[in-house]
């Protein structure tokens, strides 16, 4: 026999499993094309989800236990500007390059520590972050000065 609490609430359950589900739906962003030319000739692209307002920085790649090598989440952050960033809730390690506005890589914080409460800084002004697996940078050859190619750098 149930309880008269539970009998109460039965109805919610359906509805909450509903919201949990478009919850998710809206929270699978549409994925777009860049693409890293590296100085030596070679150009790697990815498919990569684009935090384009504080709730899709915020949340960030946070909860999330794995993501297919080819993939990335891009942090558009609208003005040029000194960031940091950090791992909280990260169950991922990630690389994470420091962009210009003219879309050249400034710095990588490679292999960055999943969970973490440490602030990442851009070390310099900075228009976006783009989040790679961990190692990516290093086993591709990626590194500052590379020039990254998507139409957030074209503004």
């Amino acid at each position: 026999m149930s309880s008269p609490v539970l009998q109460r609430f039965r109805p919610v359950v359906p509805a909450l499993g509903f919201v949990v589900l478009l919850a998710g739906a809206v929270y699978a962003q549409a994925l777009e094309t860049l693409s890293v030319a590296m100085q030596a000739g070679q150009k790697q692209t990815f498919k990569v989800e684009v935090a384009r307002n504080d709730a899709d920085r915020a949340q960030g790649l946070m909860f999330r236990r794995s993501m297919p090598a080819d993939q990335g989440m891009l942090f558009d952050f609208v003005r040029v500007e000194p960031v940091s960033m950090w791992m909280q809730n990260t169950y991922l390690p990630l690389d994470m390059l420091f962009i210009r506005a003219d879309g050249t890589i400034a710095r990588i914080a490679a292999n960055t520590e999943p969970l973490s409460t440490r602030t990442i800084p851009s070390g310099e002004p900075v228009l976006a972050v783009l989040e790679l697996n961990a190692g990516t940078a290093a086993k591709l050859g990626i590194k500052p000065g590379d020039r990254v190619e998507h139409p957030l750098f074209k503004r």
